[in-house]
């Protein structure tokens, strides 16, 4: 792939466990490919082996590979934006959503156009998250409204209205019926898919929740928080087990937290999540000391839209202004976040 000619100046700052911030420097650069999109990239969540999806304000999904920046397949069939993407794991299978009010359904290696539509909401769709198998969809939108779905059909299977309830995320619980919501209304929602009811709501916070995420053992959550001058910004770790609590706070962005997502675990280092925010840092925490691990700094990357991880040490970051980053986590005496490519 052609290298760019414009170069975004990349800085990594390191924080120690006590909070002190250590030396701030230029990071070396990294090789940089033609764009996969024409526009801001606001979704990407990643695929096996190698590959990722990603969304974008040009209407279009693109599936690439992360390692090498090479746009494999590409999608068009949206009228307008698109919000979010998911797959299932080891699924041919995408989905997407976007601010055409419809949810959509494309096959890997299959033809441009979606395999699937689902069209049931009336405002844009914000949320998205698919069974393990594939089988079954959820849908979330600012219309108040939640929606189940068969796949194979594209038949709305049910549709619950919650009052407020302007939904920002989606995300199923590994081998559960459950999906976990959050919500413009500072809310984090348990859902009930069997029959589609709030089966737990957790304590509202001070800020609205603008993502979420579920560790792979479907034992905790996550969720981001909106603010601004470091007021709010925080990330929340929340317990999905008997006692339903809590945890912890992971403090540090100073504008709002737009993306968190738990690591995979490796042998490397303590079970990790990171955040992306508008303030153009991805950071990585320790997840049970809160201990801020890495900070990385995108200087001319715009608004941090999403973040997706590969494996243990390998992040995918959307951002409005510069395409997706590709971040490596370096495990030392110190860990350091690395850019490691641009596509």
């Amino acid at each position: 792939m052609g290298k760019l000619q414009s170069k975004f100046s990349v800085h990594t700052t390191k924080y120690r466990a006590d909070g002190s911030m250590g030396e701030v420097g230029p990071a070396r650069a990294a090789p940089q490919h033609s764009l996969a999109h024409s526009d801001a990239v606001t979704a990407v969540a990643a695929l096996k082996p190698d590959l990722c999806v990603s969304g974008a304000r040009d209407k279009s999904l693109a599936v690439c590979s992360w390692r090498s920046g090479a746009v494999l397949q590409r999608f068009t069939g949206h009228q307008r934006e698109v919000t979010k993407v998911t797959s299932a794991p080891d699924s041919s299978r995408v989905f997407s959503a976007s601010r055409d009010k419809t949810a959509m359904m494309w096959e890997l290696q299959g033809t441009p156009g979606p395999r699937q539509h689902f069209a049931a909401h009336d405002l844009v769709v914000t949320g998205l998250a698919v069974s393990p198998d594939a089988s079954q969809l959820c849908t979330g939108s600012r219309d108040n409204t939640v929606c189940k779905w068969d796949t194979e059909t594209g038949r709305c299977l049910r549709r619950a209205i919650t009052r407020r309830n302007l939904v920002t995320h989606l995300c199923w619980v590994p081998g559960e019926p459950y999906v976990i919501q959050s919500s413009e209304d500072k809310t984090v929602r348990l859902w009930d898919l069997r029959q589609l009811e709030v089966a737990h709501g957790f304590p509202a916070k001070q800020h609205i929740q603008t993502c979420c995420d579920v560790s792979p053992d479907g034992r905790l959550c996550l969720s981001t928080s909106s603010g601004t001058a470091g007021e709010g910004c925080e990330a929340t770790l929340w317990d999905l087990r008997q006692t339903r609590s809590h945890v912890c706070e992971y403090k540090g962005h100073f504008q709002t937290t737009t993306s968190g997502v738990f690591l995979p675990w490796g042998t490397t280092l303590a079970p990790s999540i990171a955040t992306a925010s508008l303030d153009s840092t991805v950071k990585v925490w320790d997840r049970d000391t809160t201990a801020c691990l890495a900070t990385l700094y995108l200087d001319g990357a715009g608004a941090l839209s999403s973040l997706a991880a590969c494996d243990s040490s390998t992040l995918l970051c959307a951002t409005s202004s510069s395409g997706i980053h590709v971040l490596r986590l370096r495990a030392s005496a110190e860990p350091v976040l690395e850019e490691v490519g641009v596509f």
